[in-house]
């Protein structure tokens, strides 16, 4: 919080340019046809499903337990699932967007300082008094944050995550599936990140098994 009200002090002082004035107009009503049905599966759905497992439930999981240990024997895969399933279901009807955990969310609050639940519950709290605002006073606060506050607080939360101690303490064998998953990530999308990720640790896993069976 202090770091982008810090930006958002810095922009002003700086005289930076606005960003785009934020609408809160709906979209009209539009029923797809088959093929963007099909653009939505393999573009958006499948993708979104692979990131959301990976990202906002296993890796949720192991980087609450490498950060807060054993405080947070709670927090498992099926637990993530089904917070995250139990709220989409709950607030969609009523015009949210859809949600999840994630790693990143983890990584930069403790990063930053937050050690208890608290600082997600001051965050809920600004973002309800917001929401209780008119619309022109929210899309006045919400583009004074300069873009590159949030590129920095991304930037940060990304190397830390991606500069691990698990990246770091692999073993030899398991580094050729973290780059195929890594290259086909950024190359392509997140599922076939996932796929490519699979293949390759089954891959592994055989030739390990074969090289002790041999040696037995």
């Amino acid at each position: 919080m202090l770091t982008i009200i810090v930006g958002i002090g810095a922009g002003m002082a700086l005289g930076l340019p606005d960003a785009p004035a934020l609408t809160a107009a709906p979209a009209p009503l539009s029923f797809p046809d088959m093929q963007d049905l099909c653009r939505a599966v393999t573009d958006l759905a499948l993708p979104q499903l692979a990131l959301t497992l990976t990202n906002a439930v296993f890796l949720t999981a192991l980087v609450a337990g490498d950060l807060f240990r054993e405080r947070a024997a709670h927090v498992t895969p099926r637990r993530l699932c089904l917070t995250s399933g139990l709220a989409n279901l709950v607030l969609a009807p009523l015009g949210a967007l859809p949600m999840c955990h994630g790693a990143g969310g983890v990584v930069a609050h403790h990063r930053f300082g937050a050690r208890s639940g608290a600082a997600p519950c001051l965050i809920g709290v600004a973002l309800l008094i917001i929401a209780a605002l008119p619309v022109s006073v929210q899309a006045s606060i919400l583009s004074a944050i300069p873009a590159a506050t949030l590129g920095a607080l991304l930037g940060i939360a990304a190397w830390n995550l991606a500069i691990s101690h698990r990246l770091i303490d692999a073993r030899p064998s398991c580094r050729p599936v973290i780059a195929a998953a890594a290259l086909a990530t950024v190359f392509a999308n997140p599922l076939w990140g996932l796929l490519a990720g699979t293949v390759v640790e089954i891959l592994r896993k055989a030739i390990i098994s074969t090289i002790k069976t041999r040696h037995h």
